[in-house]
Parts: structure tokens; sequence; C-alpha cells
């Protein structure tokens, strides 16, 4: 009878941990917003948990928090890095190279010079010429190294790290492992316009949808939406974050072409890539931004496991759309 007791206590508390539940939880997470929606059977997840996983991540990869591992890393402190920071930086360094240094995260000194960082930006860059080619120097992720002891070393005090442009990417995996820690597979992650899907609505029986927005600024319409299933998508655009000159009233966007220190010049207006995690998509949008669209194209045709959808205007400016043959279209505009 003792025994009966015990397996019954047991399968109890096994069927109180995995109950179907339906979460949705909303919020602010490294300025900007973050929905998520959890779905099926799983152990009980909180607000929380979500929130315990980006302060863990913004204590190792925030520029914006002076005392995060990064940004003491950036003053020239001499430290072992964690997990977080040595595998974004992997990740980071495979794309910079494929990339041929294009997508550089050390671009950050200069991100910060043209004033879309968090640090001094230089007044009057936009009409010195010298001030880039000075800052040039420190520009290379080839600079960067992490010794046998864990210790980073850059070639220069000067280098400044900014992982911004994939760290938000890795953070919503994050995220996303812990959900599935908590035994569930069906769920949604975004946060700042980024995803992760796994597995699919179940609610509504089909596979989660995503939009991406008319690339225009001020427009809160979607341009296409497409079907997600087990994958993740992030978007970058130059269409929203930019600023003006105003002596010349000359526009300059936040993505920074590497190789020569400016703004990226070009009729990409928004790449959004599917990969199989969002760190990837996240530095590969990136990436597509900065390098242009003929070459967008190229890294998309010659990587199976990624897709895109380009966003560009014609030699008459009309917005026109290519997508990758691996991308569910489920609704496209004129």
């Amino acid at each position: 009878m003792k025994k009966i007791v015990l397996i019954f206590l047991l399968l109890l508390t096994f069927n109180q941990c995995r109950r179907p539940h339906s979460y949705y939880f909303q919020g602010n997470a490294l300025g900007t917003t973050y929905h998520i929606r959890v779905q099926g059977e799983g152990k009980s997840i909180s607000d929380r948990d979500i929130q315990d996983v980006i302060r863990r991540l913004n204590r190792s990869l925030s520029t914006y928090q002076a005392t995060s591992l990064i940004s003491r890393i950036n003053r020239g402190d001499t430290l072992v890095v964690d997990k977080h920071f040595r595998f974004v930086l992997e990740r980071a360094r495979k794309i910079y190279k494929a990339t041929g240094g294009r997508y550089d995260p050390t671009i950050g000194i200069l991100v910060n010079a043209w004033g879309f960082g968090p640090g001094r930006r230089i007044a009057g860059i936009e009409r010195d010429s010298s001030v880039v080619d000075s800052l040039m120097r420190y520009i290379g992720l080839d600079m960067v190294k992490i010794d046998s002891a864990g210790i980073v070393r850059k070639k220069y005090p000067q280098i400044f790290i900014d992982f911004n442009s994939i760290a938000k990417g890795y953070v919503i995996d994050r995220i996303a492992a812990m959900i599935a820690s908590k035994g569930y597979r069906n769920y949604l992650v975004e946060l700042g316009g980024e995803v992760v899907a796994r597995g699919r609505n179940i609610a509504e029986n089909r596979d989660w949808i995503v939009g991406i927005d008319y690339p225009v600024p001020g427009s809160n319409s979607e341009i296409l939406e497409l079907y997600l299933r087990d994958r993740a998508i992030a978007t970058s655009g130059n269409y929203r974050k930019f600023k003006i000159d105003p002596q010349t009233g000359r526009k300059y966007v936040h993505t920074i072409n590497a190789l020569n220190g400016y703004p990226a010049i070009s009729h990409l207006l928004s790449a959004s890539v599917l990969a199989p995690d969002c760190t990837d998509a996240d530095g590969w949008a990136t990436a597509c931004m900065a390098s242009g669209f003929e070459k967008a194209k190229q890294y998309i045709q010659a990587r199976p496991e990624l897709d895109a959808v380009l966003i560009y205007s014609d030699s008459a400016g009309k917005i026109r759309v290519w997508e990758s043959p691996g991308v569910k279209t489920l609704k496209v505009e004129d």
C-alpha cells in the first residue's frame, strides 16, 4: 500500500510540473520591448525567469551598462571572459571572416564617433575625413584575441568591442533555451522585432506567423508576412535609425561600413535573415546591410542554412522585394 501511495504522489507531482499551459509575457528590455508566447505542457514559467536571463546577459554583453564585462574590457580592464562573451565573439568572428571584414564588432569606436552608440560622439566628423582615418587603425576583429587563460587581449587599448549587432539575437536564444528547459516545444520569443519560433501555434493549429515592416520611416504597416517554424528571424534596416547633419542636411544611417569608416551607402532598405538560431540571424542581417544588396544575395545563396527577405529600391526608386527559395510567404502587399 505504501508503495502504491508513493507512486501516486510521484505521478501527481510530475503531472503538476508538466500540465498544459498557455503563457503570454510582455515587457521592456535592452531599450525595446519583448513579447513571448508559450503553449503546451511544461513546468511553470514566470516573468522573473525571463528577466533573470536578460539581467545575466546584460552583465556580460551590454555596452550600455558601465559595470558589464564588455564595458570593463573596453575601458582596458584585464578580465577573464565568461561563456557568453566567448560564444558571441566566436560567432561574430565567423561572420567577420565570411564577409571579408564588412561585418565587424570592433566598429564600436566609429559607431560612437558618428553618434549611434553609448560613447562620445565626435562633433564635425561628417565634414572631417581625418577623424575617420585616425580611427580606422583601431578597426579589425583580428586584433582581438582570447588567450589560453581566457583573458581578452586587444592590439590597441582604444579598440571598442560592440556586440549590439548580434547580442540581442543571443539574448533571444538564451530565453528560448530557458523555455525549452522547462519542457516546452511550442513557443515564440520576440524582442525588438527579432524572433525565435519553435514548434507551432497549437492554439490556432498553424505555424507561427511573423511580419516584416514596410521600410519607410513612420510606417506601421507590413509589406510581407511569413510562416515560421523551428527557425529564427532578425531584421536590420536603415530607414528608422539615422541622423541629419544640421549644417548640410545630409542623412547618415547607423550601419557603418567597416572597410572605410563611413555610414553605408546602399539601396538595400532592410534585410530580414532566417537562420537556425537568432544569434546568426541577427549577425547576418547586419552583415547584409553593411554589404549591400548584391553581396547580401551572395551570402544567402552560398549558405543553405540561411534564407532572407531583402527589400531594396530599384533604379526608379520603387520598392522591391527579393526572397530566397526557403521563405514561406503568407502575404505580400503592393
